[in-house]
This record gives structure tokens, C-alpha cells and sequence, in this order.
């Protein structure tokens, strides 16, 4: 017989998952002198060769050098930028905390190359490069008596791309000794003060000609040893001249492309197309020559009056139209504007259908447990099949409105959530863990419920067995809410910037499809005919469901450690064990009950008190788990927008750990040969954004693609509107949309 009295546990338990909010904690910043990554390893150096000079004048503290300095060292074939990072990029920026009476100077920048990409080029790094800065000790920096370290601190942020570019940041911290040598670093600094362009007085001047399309470039004053040689040159001011044009052979006539340089006795010339994106018209150009491992700076005065500016162009006209498209289609999250009867129709259809096709989802499968059990109890009973469908049925429903209610308020709130939200939160992962085992063990028979409840609350269930009913359905709402079946999503989507009356139909309406087979069961007497009788049949399906509870705890205990890390799935594995070993000695009769059940609550209480705080602890964000080194890297707008910008299309997948359907196709579609082939083909960039715990930009991202949950599968090219896929993916799917790619 199906055991019903534990309905008052499961209802408890059940609500604190239906309802409970997700919790956030910010994360710890742990600082240290060194960042690595896959493509850089970055290092806080320092040199302090005669130790900091406290309390000494200004003009001895200039013999007393202290500097500091970012060393990257970048994996082959990746770079970072100069301060003038050419046609893409960013330049690399350091922000400094440093105690009262300590500065920090500009970087000192090393002399750059030229790296080209396709029809443009970037100044930048490769290898290992070093940044230093000076620190300047002022009189007011009055270390304590007992000081023996300046604490230094560098939050710093660089751009590095190969093909693809990266947005990285790093947060650094060393403490330089104030009375001892600091030296260990010398020859780096050496060579990197020696790689600083030296300064060049002369009468240089930049003259605008042919109506502002050229450049002539006179620098006097270079050192007789470089006299006849070419340089190469690089304007500290960026978007004034094409960074990519080639040089000329002397004699050959230049064009918009291309520049030429020559030597007019000591003065070195040369003749630059100017950029037609031009975004700046300054009065003086500072230059950088450079003659191999040498360079000269020149400040030159800009002669003739340069042409109106042109339109700032960020990215190219079809991908402003683009992005200027999307937005103007997407919801806004501040109003809730009614949409037109026949588009609110459709949103409720598509929800109806979704909610019947999640009945089909693996989240759901542990519930069908205690349904088939129930159904299998009455099958001779049609009232009491017709009324247990629909308690099932309006407990699936109120569950429904409920988690629907309570997003739409705390979206109204300024909270950044979104559907599934409540399994972001480790404390109800933690919760739905321990109801499921607790229905497992009962359903494997370690104890029954009618032991443990009084009297009265077991005859109060046996004359109201709706009970069980509409808690199976508050249960199944509980669990399949993390899941977004096919037909949902754009439903999900549209309902959070709906007016709330609107927006609850189309959560209601999910909730009758997903009770709608239910239902049907129960009103339809084929169906029921189709039961068995009741007989000892039942015990043995009885017992064997209790796996697919099992199996439910394992999946959530996998959940939990990518949120408190396996130090708190670990913890609440074991808090589990105490709790079925305290529920099988509460089983027990006579003295032994209270014996053992005394040594198994005694246990249960310590290990909550020793090991409990870790199972609701978020990991720091720096520690949780990220993408796969490698193929998946982890998402960001910044990084997406990176990609597109220099011609790469991107396929973004937006997943949570506690989404089985976003697991499931990462094994099967997205783990396919043909899939990764084809992506590898069309020099897809492949971005995971993780929505397991609180992320406001990711829950950001998906309320622009009209989304409120995942999964959700975005593909995307240069100047191209973004293309979202089907929620079940397959490979046919992905290779269609990468065919129907322009590029």
C-alpha cells in the first residue's frame, strides 16, 4: 500500500522549495602577486634597490628609485596591447591602492611591434613584456613605528587575442620591505627601462595636406648612427593615421594604403595616410621611432587645419542596425506593457504545450513514483481517481502562480532572477536533497511514517487523502520548474514584461499542461481500466522507486558541489547518512528505539553543528566552477562582443548545473563530433555562460533574447541578428543554423 502519512513532512519541506529565495554572498577577493591564465601568466614585480626612502627630502628620494611593474608573459601566438592599441584592442590599465603619501606614476611603456591581422594591425606585446611604474614617496608617508612593508595593491585589466580576443583581470598585492634591498627582479626592470623610447629635441613638425587625407612627418635631431636607415613608426595618439598601410619602395608613388619615408639629410621624413575613421584632431602628435631593439620620442606640433571628424564608428553599420534591432524587439525590464490578443494567445498555447511536453523531462521523473503509486492504489476507486486528479492538478497550478507571483515581485524589486531561480540558492538545493532521500528511504521501507507522526495527524490524513494529492502536484511544480521544455521558453520569456494579470495566465497555463495528462488519467476511464488491481505487486514497484529517488539525491549532491564545493556535498552526504540511520532507529520498538534513537540524534546534532555551515556556503567566484579550459570559455558580454568585433561568430550556451535538459544535450549534441567539427569549421567561438548560482548579467543577457530560463542556445555572427535554437538541440539543428550563417 502506498504509505500516505507523510504528507505533512512533504508539504513543510516542499513549500521551503517552492518558495524559498535564492541566496547571494559576494565573493571573497583572496589577492596574491601572480594571475594565471591559459594565454598569460602576469606577475607584480618590484625593485627597490636601496629600499623605500621614508623620511628623507625630495631631492635625496630621486637617487632612491622605487619601482613597481605587471610582468605578462604571454602563450604563443597571443598578444596584448601598447597604450595606443591600434586598429582593435585595448590598451593594458593598472589601478593602484597604495597607502597616504605613496603615488604612482604613468607606465613607462616598452617599445611595441606591429602585429597585423588580416587587413588591419595592432600595437602590442608578445613574449614577455614588463610595465613598469614609478612610485613616488612623498614626505607624508609616515609608515608606523613598527611598519616594515609598504603594502602594495594592483587591480589590473588587459586585453589578449590571438585569433579571438579575451577580456582578463587580475587582483595583485606584494609587500616591498622598507629598510632592505629589493633587487631580485634588476635585470627585468633594466631591460624594460632600456626598451623606453628615448626623448628627441629637434624642430619636428606634422604638416595636414592633400585636404586632410596625408600626413608629412618631419623629425629632427635622431642619433647619426640610424641616419639612412628605415624606421618603423607609431603614433602614440591612436585613430590618427591607417595603422595598417605598408610601406613603399623609394620612388613609388604612395596611396591611401600605404606610406613612404625617406632622409632629407639629418631629417628623417615620411609621408602617412590618415585614417578615414579618424577620431581625434590634435594639435601636437607624439611619435615613436623605432630602429630594431632602439626608439626615439618625438613630440611634434601638427601644422594646417585638419578636416571635419568623421562619424565614430565602435562596430560596423549592418552590426549597429543589428544590435539597434534586437533591443528595439526586446522586453523591456522596467515596463509591463500589454501585448495584442492574438500574440497572448499564442504565448498561452505555447505555454499549455510546454507544460505537457515537461512531463516528458528527467526533472519530473521522481514524482511519477508516487503518482503511479497512487493511481495504482484506486484503480477500481473513478471518484477517487477524478478527485485525486484534481488535487494533483490545482496543487501543480497554485505552485505555478505562486513561483510565478513571487518572481514577478522580486523582478519588480530590482532583483536579477529568472525561472529555475529558486535551485540557485544551496540551501533549498540542500532541502529538496533531503526530502527526496527521506522519500526514498521510505518507499525502501527503512521506516514508515505512521511510527513517527501522532495519532491524530495519521487519522487527519486517513480521512483527507486530496492531501497527498495536491502535495504530489506542489512537489512536481518544485522540481520541474528548473526545466525549460520546448515551447516554454519564448512563453517564459514574454511573460516577465507582461502586465501581472497576463503574465500569471501564462504561468497558469504552463501549470495545466504539466497536470494536464494527469488529468486526463483520472477522468478517463480507459485509462484506469488499463491499472492493475491492487495486490503484492505494489510492494515490490513500492521499493523499487525508491531508486529513482536515490538517483534524484545524487543529482542534487552533484548540484550542490558546484555551488558550496565538494566540501559541502560532502558535508550533507553525511548529514544524510546520520538522517537515515536516525529515521531507521525511531523504526525500532522498546528500549533499543530510545537507545539507538538517542546515539543517532546525538550524532546527527554534532555533525550538523561541525559540518552544517559548508552545505549552504556559496563558493568565493573565483573558485567556483568555470567552463572547460580549452574549447568552452567561460561567458561575458564583453567577451561575446570581443569576438563579433573581430569577425567571429559566437555560439553561446547558457546552462545551470541543476537543468537536467541542459545536461543532457551538453553530453549528447553538444559533445558531438559533427557539431564541433562544424562549429570548428565556421571559426565559431564557443562561450558557456553558467546561470547555476545568481548571475545578474547572464539573467541580463537572457531577458534581451526574450528568455526567462534556460537552456537557451544562441548562435550569432558579425553584423548578423542573433539566432536562438530550440531548447531540445539536436545536431541537425546546429549544423542548419551554422549553414544559414552569412559569412
Amino acid at each position: 500500500m502506498l504509505p500516505r502519512r507523510f504528507s505533512f513532512w512533504l508539504f513543510a519541506i516542499s513549500v521551503i522549495a517552492a518558495g524559498a529565495c535564492p541566496i547571494s554572498a559576494g565573493a571573497q577577493n583572496v589577492t596574491k602577486p601572480e594571475v594565471r591564465t591559459e594565454q598569460v601568466h602576469a606577475t607584480l614585480l618590484a625593485h627597490a634597490p636601496q629600499g623605500v626612502p621614508v623620511g628623507v627630502a625630495p631631492e635625496a628620494a630621486q637617487g632612491q628609485p622605487v619601482w613597481v611593474g605587471l610582468q605578462i608573459e604571454h602563450a604563443p601566438d597571443w598578444h596584448t596591447y601598447w597604450k595606443n592599441s591600434g586598429d582593435s584592442g585595448l590598451p593594458t590599465e593598472l589601478t593602484w591602492t597604495l597607502p597616504p603619501g605613496v603615488m604612482a606614476g604613468d607606465i613607462a611603456w616598452p617599445l611595441p611591434r606591429k602585429i597585423p591581422i588580416g587587413h588591419l594591425a595592432n600595437y602590442g606585446y608578445e613574449g614577455t613584456v614588463l610595465l613598469p611604474v614609478p612610485l613616488i614617496i612623498t614626505p607624508e608617508y609616515k609608515p608606523g613605528p613598527l611598519a616594515d612593508s609598504l603594502d602594495i595593491q594592483l587591480k589590473a585589466s588587459w586585453l589578449v587575442c590571438r585569433q579571438e580576443c579575451i577580456p582578463q583581470e587580475g587582483a595583485f598585492s606584494l609587500k616591498l620591505p622598507l629598510r632592505s634591498s629589493t633587487a631580485l627582479h634588476a635585470a627585468a626592470f633594466d631591460a624594460a627601462l632600456k626598451a623606453q623610447p628615448e626623448p628627441v629635441q629637434g624642430a619636428h613638425q606634422v604638416e595636414v595636406k592633400g585636404g586632410g587625407q596625408r600626413l608629412a612627418v618631419r623629425v629632427a635631431g635622431l642619433p647619426a648612427a640610424v641616419r639612412g636607415q628605415a624606421l618603423e613608426l607609431f603614433p602614440e595618439t591612436p585613430g590618427v593615421i591607417v595603422t595598417a598601410a605598408e610601406p613603399v619602395k623609394p620612388g613609388e608613388p604612395v596611396g591611401p594604403k600605404t606610406w613612404s619615408q625617406r632622409w632629407d639629410g639629418e631629417v628623417w621624413t615620411a609621408d602617412l595616410p590618415v585614417s578615414p575613421d579618424r577620431a581625434e584632431s590634435p594639435s601636437t602628435l607624439p611619435l615613436v621611432l623605432v630602429a630594431g631593439t632602439q626608439g626615439w620620442r618625438a613630440e611634434a606640433p601638427v601644422a594646417g587645419a585638419w578636416p571635419a571628424l568623421a562619424p565614430l564608428a565602435g562596430v560596423s553599420p549592418a552590426l549597429e542596425a543589428a544590435l539597434q534591432a534586437n533591443a528595439a524587439a526586446a522586453p523591456a525590464p522596467a515596463q509591463a506593457v500589454a501585448v495584442p490578443a492574438g500574440t497572448f494567445v499564442l504565448a498561452l498555447l505555447g505555454a499549455l504545450v510546454g507544460g505537457m511536453v515537461l512531463n516528458l523531462m528527467p526533472c519530473v521523473f521522481p514524482v511519477l513514483a508516487i503518482k503511479v503509486l497512487g493511481f495504482a492504489q484506486h484503480s477500481g476507486d473513478r471518484r477517487a481517481h477524478r478527485v485525486g486528479g484534481l488535487a494533483y492538478g490545482a496543487g501543480v497550478v497554485l505552485s505555478f502562480l505562486a513561483l510565478g507571483a513571487l518572481m514577478l515581485g522580486l523582478r519588480a524589486a530590482g532583483e536579477a532572477v529568472g525561472w529555475g531561480f529558486q535551485l540557485q540558492s544551496p540551501a533549498v538545493v540542500a532541502a529538496l536533497a533531503v526530502l527526496f532521500a527521506v522519500i526514498g528511504l521510505n518507499l525502501a521501507g527503512v521506516f514508515e511514517f505512521g511510527r513517527l507522526l501522532p495519532g491524530s495527524v495519521a487519522a487527519l490524513e486517513a480521512r483527507h487523502p486530496v492531501v497527498n494529492a495536491f502535495l504530489s502536484g506542489v512537489l512536481a511544480t518544485a522540481v520541474a520548474s528548473p526545466c525549460t521544455a520546448p515551447f516554454m521558453g519564448a512563453s517564459l520569456g514574454l511573460a516577465v514584461g507582461l502586465p501581472a494579470a497576463q503574465a500569471l495566465g501564462v504561468f497558469a497555463a504552463i501549470g495545466v499542461g504539466l497536470a494536464l495528462p494527469y488529468l486526463a488519467a483520472s477522468w478517463w476511464p480507459a485509462v484506469a481500466r488499463l491499472l492493475p488491481r491492487p495486490g503484492a505487486w505494489m510492494d515490490v514497484l513500492r521499493r523499487f522507486l525508491a531508486f529513482p529517488m536515490f538517483g534524484t539525491v545524487a543529482w542534487l549532491l552533484w548540484v550542490l558541489g558546484q555551488q558550496s564545493g565538494i566540501d559541502g556535498a560532502a558535508a550533507l552526504l553525511a548529514l544524510l547518512v546520520a538522517l537515515a540511520l536516525l529515521l531507521w532507529t525511531l523504526g525500532l520498538s522498546g528500549r533499543l528505539r530510545l537507545g539507538l534513537g538517542a546515539v543517532a540524534l546525538g550524532v546527527g546534532a554534532g555533525l550538523l553543528a561541525w559540518v552544517g555551515p559548508s552545505v549552504t556556503h556559496p563558493l568565493p567566484a573565483q573558485d567556483a566552477p568555470t567552463a572547460a579550459a580549452g574549447r568552452w570559455q567561460p561567458w561575458s558580454a564583453g567577451r561575446a562582443q570581443a569576438a563579433l568585433a573581430g569577425g567571429q561568430p559566437v555560439f553561446v550556451d547558457f546552462t545551470a548545473a541543476w537543468c537536467v535538459t541542459c545536461q543532457y544535450n551538453k553530453k549528447t549534441t553538444l559533445a558531438s563530433a559533427e557539431v564541433l567539427d562544424a562549429l570548428d569549421a565556421a571559426r565559431v567561438q564557443t562561450l558557456r555562460a553558467d546561470w547555476t548560482r545568481r548571475d545578474a548579467a547572464i539573467t541580463a543577457e537572457l531577458q534581451k533574447l526574450g528568455r526567462g530560463g534556460v537552456p537557451v542556445y544562441l548562435l550569432q555572427a558579425p553584423g548578423q541578428p542573433p539566432v536562438v535554437l530550440s531548447e531540445i538541440l539536436s545536431v541537425a539543428d546546429v549544423k542548419d543554423a551554422l549553414a544559414r550563417l552569412r559569412l
